[in-house]
């Protein structure tokens, strides 16, 4: 399909990545020397590389031939009729950008198609939870990484951040989705395109005095290590959030919910040597790569509240008091903090008794004269966030930006 309304992309629960509340008292940026194992990758094995120093070679290599031949606007011209993952690649690309392409939108060997459905819809059945997780967890909390932030600041998306969301929640709802990675489906479209996106920017972003006087030494953005971060606050921060909350989930959707997550990473350039093959050595990895990153940053605050007065325009606010408080039940104080949350002491109060009941009720552990009445209104609340937040039905193209944030 050719468009994908934003509403849609919403009811299956798709966000922008971000992390999850993780405590450490590590300083922000800060971690120690990479130990974790190759052993406990899907390859099985690998060189001791630290993720911080790899980035995308090859993609980066052919972006940067494409860039500074000025063929980018062409390239998403022809890009935008390529949106199953069934088509053939449009006519007239370059050469050597159609040589990458053809490579990098194959499904690794060790893909399970058997799984991939079954996290499919396992997405769709636990569809309020992964969507709340998503948006008011995972995507608020992208502004409490300093590098995801600054990144996202100083390129081009940074500059229409409804726009940005939009195009960064369709690869959470096209992952999602019962087709994902079927012939009908559009995850090896958006993940090939999100691949060639990083790629871009690594090379534009160098080139931004906003970026490189705020970057703390880093001289290329997005290394692998960057990408894993971000992944962890997705499929690992949604699981450990979900196993807190009691939600009922069976080993086979455990383990096939991690799975398409392991495909995803492959399929945006991960190297299998790096993406953990349980989620005992996914916690272990995020331990190291994601707990130690957050950080306060003032382009971290100034997204939060852009993000936030996007909300605003559901209801004229009235529901970011709630949205607030409800991301601070999910993220930690510390986090809240972090981004600049308001305090909503009724509404904290009230989710922090609430919820729990709610989602008891759902997985059918208590009946239904024990949900207070506050429940409803919450889930009412985050129904309405995920169904209207940004609901305009516009086309959603990935694009390969050729210039970083203007001004």
């Amino acid at each position: 399909m050719d468009e994908l309304s934003r509403r849609k992309m919403l009811l299956a629960g798709g966000a922008l990545g971000a992390l999850g509340a993780l405590g450490s008292a590590t300083p922000a940026g800060a971690r120690s020397a990479w130990n974790w194992a190759a052993s406990g990758s899907v390859a099985g094995a690998g060189a001791p590389s630290d993720p911080q120093w790899v980035w995308d070679d090859e993609a980066d290599q052919v972006l940067g031939a494409v860039i500074e031949r000025g063929e980018v606007p062409r390239v998403n011209e022809l890009l935008r009729t390529w949106t199953r993952n069934d088509q053939p690649l449009p006519a007239g690309l370059p050469q050597d950008l159609r040589q990458f392409m053809e490579k990098a939108r194959q499904l690794p060997s060790w893909a399970d198609q058997a799984k991939l459905g079954t996290a499919a819809k396992f997405n769709r059945t636990k569809g309020i939870y992964v969507g709340a997780l998503y948006g008011l967890g995972s995507g608020l909390m992208s502004t409490a990484i300093p590098r995801e932030a600054r990144a996202v600041y100083y390129s081009k998306g940074g500059a229409d951040m409804k726009d940005r969301i939009s195009k960064t929640a369709k690869l959470g709802y096209d992952v999602g989705d019962l087709d994902a990675f079927q012939p009908r489906g559009e995850m090896i479209v958006t993940a090939v395109k999100t691949r060639m996106i990083h790629a871009a920017v690594r090379n534009l972003l160098p080139k931004s005095p906003g970026w490189t006087e705020t970057s703390g030494g880093q001289k290329i953005p997005i290394s692998q290590a960057d990408v894993l971060v971000t992944w962890h606050s997705l499929p690992t921060f949604v699981m450990r959030k979900m196993r807190e909350w009691k939600v009922r989930i069976s080993p086979a959707e455990s383990e096939a919910y991690l799975h398409v997550w392991q495909v995803t990473a492959h399929m945006l350039g991960v190297r299998d040597d790096f993406i953990p093959a349980t989620w005992d050595a996914a916690n272990a990895q995020s331990k190291q790569l994601l707990d130690p990153v957050l950080g306060r940053t003032p382009e971290g605050v100034k997204l939060t509240e852009v993000l936030l007065d996007i909300v605003a325009e559901i209801d004229g606010g009235l529901s970011r008091p709630l949205v607030s408080a409800f991301s601070r039940y999910t993220l930690g104080d510390r986090i809240g903090d972090m981004i600049g949350l308001s305090d909503e002491p009724l509404w904290e109060a009230a989710i922090a008794t609430a919820w729990p009941l709610l989602v008891a009720f759902r997985e059918g552990v208590i009946p239904l004269p024990l949900v207070p009445e506050a429940a409803w209104t919450i889930e009412e609340a985050l129904r309405k966030f995920i169904l209207v937040f940004l609901s305009e039905g516009k086309p959603i193209h990935l694009e390969i930006p050729d210039t970083n944030r203007p001004g």
